[in-house]
């Protein structure tokens, strides 16, 4: 392993770490060296994976991660082992319905686990870097690795509340490295494709032997992401599975238009103008904004990433 990619006495947590994506990646940062302070509800397995990495370099802190004391707690059990240096947000919930027939419950469920639960943490991490990058009168060591979801890139049809919270992540995560760059931190985003409990519906089972859609096969870019290596990469956004890994390329402008080429003899908008404008521009097709270029990734496609 390069020395770069070592996390010897740094200190990381993991949200949703007690199965799936979290779990995985729980376990690689350990191995690179990192002590781990692992979030998930009561009754969950997280404290078979403290177990599994060693009492001496895991903790475990239960609760919601949307609860602003949870993430309180767990700022306070990274600073026990001295110090918080990276931040993995990967908690989760699914509520999935159409959104003719959502329920104002299920929509908030989803807001509020993915993406204020993604907010508790980076609020509370991001205050505590910018506060130690004072006293040190320069950069410290912070990185943030958020889950996002391809579902925010295609409009998921049966995931609105889902699609709408993994969007908010992205633009959760260019807003921190772009605030927050001076301080040390980096903050990036992943859309992995994994069969997890959460996902189990959409993916079905694992085939025998190799599961390209293992969450181990993710977990390595996280770690590396967390490391000293990757401190050029900031405000990216990744898609991941298996042995593929891609970065989405920022949105491009789809087309320009001016009212003064259009109708207009003051050179802003009238109602005529807009329509002389735009008539016969859009195919009707409602693809839009939509991105469908991740598909072509892989053979297998089935379902959207945690």
């Amino acid at each position: 392993m390069a020395q770069a990619f070592h996390l010897d006495g740094k200190t990381a947590i993991v949200t949703g770490a007690g199965n799936g994506l979290g779990r995985a990646e729980a376990l690689s940062l350990a191995d690179c060296g990192a002590n781990v302070v692992l979030n998930d509800l009561a009754g969950s397995a997280v404290h078979e994976v403290a177990d599994q990495i060693g009492r001496d370099r895991a903790t475990v802190v239960e609760g919601d991660v949307s609860d602003w004391s949870t993430g309180e707690a767990l700022l306070s059990a990274a600073l026990d082992f001295g110090r918080l240096d990276i931040v993995v947000n990967n908690a989760g919930v699914l509520r999935d319905r159409m959104v003719f027939t959502m329920s104002p419950e299920e929509w908030d469920t989803v807001l509020r686990v993915h993406l204020r639960g993604h907010f508790v943490t980076t609020r509370l991490a991001t205050g505590y870097w910018r506060e130690a990058s004072k006293k040190a009168d320069g950069p410290v060591y912070g990185r943030i690795i958020n889950t996002s979801s391809e579902a925010f890139l295609l409009g998921s049809p049966g995931q609105p509340n889902y699609a709408a919270a993994k969007a908010g992540i992205v633009a959760l995560t260019l807003t921190t490295a772009r605030s927050c760059a001076r301080y040390g931190v980096r903050a990036n985003a992943i859309c992995p494709r994994a069969r997890t409990d959460m996902t189990a519906s959409l993916m079905g089972a694992a085939p025998d032997g190799t599961d390209p859609l293992a969450p181990e096969h993710v977990a390595p870019l996280v770690s590396y992401l967390a490391s000293p290596a990757a401190d050029q990469i900031n405000g990216e956004v990744f898609v991941v599975h298996g042995g593929v890994a891609a970065v989405m390329e920022a949105p491009k402008l789809k087309a320009v238009f001016h009212a003064a080429e259009h109708g207009s003899a003051t050179g802003m908008w009238t109602p005529d103008s807009v329509a002389a404008a735009l008539d016969g521009q859009f195919d009707g097709k409602g693809s839009g904004f939509a991105s469908m270029a991740t598909l072509v990734l892989a053979d297998e496609t089935i379902g959207f990433s945690q």
